[in-house]
């Protein structure tokens, strides 16, 4: 009887082919529990650490805001767009207030690039970007979906600080996680020959 040829390392991952194939951002209006338990919301970052990361200098780090962290750090968001706007209508404050309450769990990606000797700040920035990514993509094998957002108080030095980063610290973003409450539709994608040359 002859052997079965062996499996060629180069096969496609079907499933994970699948997969990527398939991962959609949902409005997060959309969103609803359940959300990833504690034991999943760790898988996920564990996941989302294995990126590449010239200097092994981990340039990044992760803020879980879950349950009522969610409305505390909604309370300081609110209160910095009070301070800039206060002839604001309770309900324009109170969409403020409510950004990081509509997804059960909310990871925040913070970049920790600085200046090295001999790794550029914008490798260290797109390590984060990785991370977020595969952040991203974790949520969506573990069968939730996730929504990468920024929004205007990523970049507000004022929040920023409230939600406990350093002077030099930025938001890459904000992943949101839960369960969509209506299949999410896909949107267009661009076509390869708009954006793929080869040289």
């Amino acid at each position: 009887m002859t052997a079965a040829p062996a499996a060629s390392p180069h096969a496609p991952a079907n499933a994970t082919l699948s997969l990527l194939k398939t991962r959609k951002s949902p409005k997060v209006l959309d969103m609803a529990g359940p959300g990833p338990t504690p034991d999943e919301v760790n898988e996920m970052l564990a996941i989302a650490s294995r990126v590449p990361d010239h200097g092994k200098l981990a340039p990044w780090r992760f803020i879980v805001f879950e349950g009522e962290a969610r409305e505390r750090a909604g309370e300081a968001i609110a209160k910095v767009f009070l301070a800039d706007n206060p002839d604001a209508d309770a309900e324009r404050v109170a969409i403020e207030r409510s950004r990081l309450t509509h997804a059960p769990a909310v990871i925040a990606v913070v970049s920790k690039a600085g200046p090295h000797a001999k790794i550029p700040e914008w490798e260290q920035t797109l390590s984060g970007a990785a991370a977020a990514t595969l952040l991203v993509v974790a949520a969506h094998a573990l069968g939730y979906s996730a929504t990468w957002l920024t929004q205007w108080f990523s970049y507000d030095a004022r929040v920023r600080s409230a939600l406990g980063l350093a002077e030099d610290e930025r938001f890459i973003g904000f992943v949101h996680i839960g369960t969509p409450a209506h299949p999410p539709e896909d949107r267009p994608r661009p076509a390869l020959a708009d954006i793929v040359t080869r040289f």
